[in-house]
């Protein structure tokens, strides 16, 4: 059995490591970074639709993610882009992910949306900002001794 300790922690890993993935897919798509857009191996025009949004939404969201920052509405963001790819990009040659290309979208859809619901661990800048911050107090004043 694992500790409940390292519950935070794992999330925050799986997090980090899902949101670099899906920031370098758009990167690659976006600059023709990494081998550049799956497709063509180039940068997209900018603009195109949908190509050129969905490489924005995964480089913003991936980044987001990835530090954990806003990181329920850009995980949610995220698993809708991916939801929307793997209905109308892949399930149109298939309905198996196996058979029709669609794997890495199902996998990243499922993955943002667990992130969307679970929050994004211990490790986040959401966390950082979401602890109450200490008050500074003056040290208490001293009691006058008369001489």
């Amino acid at each position: 059995m694992v500790p409940a300790r390292l519950n935070g922690p794992v999330l925050s890993l799986f997090r980090m490591v899902t949101g670099l993935l899906f920031l370098c897919h758009g990167a690659a798509s976006l600059f023709g970074v990494l081998g550049g857009n799956p497709m063509t191996g180039r940068a997209l025009p900018i603009g195109e639709w949908p190509g050129w949004w969905a490489a924005l939404i995964q480089l913003v969201c991936g980044a987001l993610v990835l530090v954990g920052l806003l990181t329920r509405p850009a995980a949610l963001l995220a698993s809708g882009s991916m939801a929307y790819a793997y209905f109308v990009v892949h399930q149109p040659d298939g309905p198996l992910p196996l058979r029709n290309g669609g794997e890495p979208a199902a996998l990243f859809c499922w993955s943002f949306l667990l992130v969307a619901v679970l929050g994004p661990g211990s490790w986040a800048l959401d966390a950082l900002l979401s602890r109450p911050r200490e008050v500074a107090t003056e040290p208490a004043a001293r009691p006058s001794v008369p001489a």
